[in-house]
């Protein structure tokens, strides 16, 4: 009956894995798409923030196939840097401008708590002792973040040929923030 459950548990682990890959590569594919198509000029912040995305994306992969060159301390630090920088630039010192102030004020100071949360959760030395609602909580507050970005892209900005770039730009760092809470409640759970 062991065995089923960890072959379970196993092919949980490989499809929030897949999920979280296949989805961050295809955004930052487009994001990378963006940059092509207008222009470096225009959309440098996004070069600088897919750099941060790429490099959790690797981390990631590399965490998921064991590498000997990542160890868990090392991902924990790295990772929860790479995500705390995209929020930090994104959506801290240069947020984009949005139509909706009550959204603006809300989207700011989620994305103050997350930091915190992150900080809290993730560079602490002994990381192993979170509950899973804590992890979850990180994931949630950046979907949270990017569905209220959203809301207001839909609603209260004139739709332009970046709309959909933005849209797309959005929900990539949830993504990859549900990848991370994936690897760490999966490593939690083996040891």
């Amino acid at each position: 009956m062991r065995f089923y459950g960890d072959k379970i548990q196993k092919n949980a682990k490989v499809f929030d894995i897949a999920i979280c890959a296949v989805a961050a590569i295809l955004s930052v594919g487009i994001m990378l798409y963006g940059v092509w198509h207008f222009g470096l000029n225009e959309t440098w912040p996004e070069l600088v923030l897919n750099i941060f995305y790429i490099a959790c994306l690797i981390m990631i992969g590399m965490y998921f196939f064991n590498s000997r060159h990542l160890t868990t301390h090392q991902f924990n630090y790295w990772c929860s840097l790479s995500v705390g920088m995209t929020v930090l630039l994104r959506d801290i010192l240069f947020p984009p401008p949005l139509a909706n102030f009550p959204l603006h004020l809300m989207c700011f100071t989620l994305s103050v708590l997350l930091i915190i949360l992150l900080t809290y959760f993730y560079a602490r030395k002994d990381w192993k002792s979170y509950t899973k609602s804590n992890l979850w909580l990180i994931c949630a507050v950046d979907i949270l973040i990017a569905t209220l970005y959203n809301i207001d892209i839909m609603f209260f900005e004139i739709a332009d040929e970046y709309t959909n770039c933005m849209l797309t730009e959005i929900w990539i760092r949830p993504t990859i923030t549900y990848g991370l809470v994936a690897c760490f409640v999966t490593e939690a759970k083996e040891e």
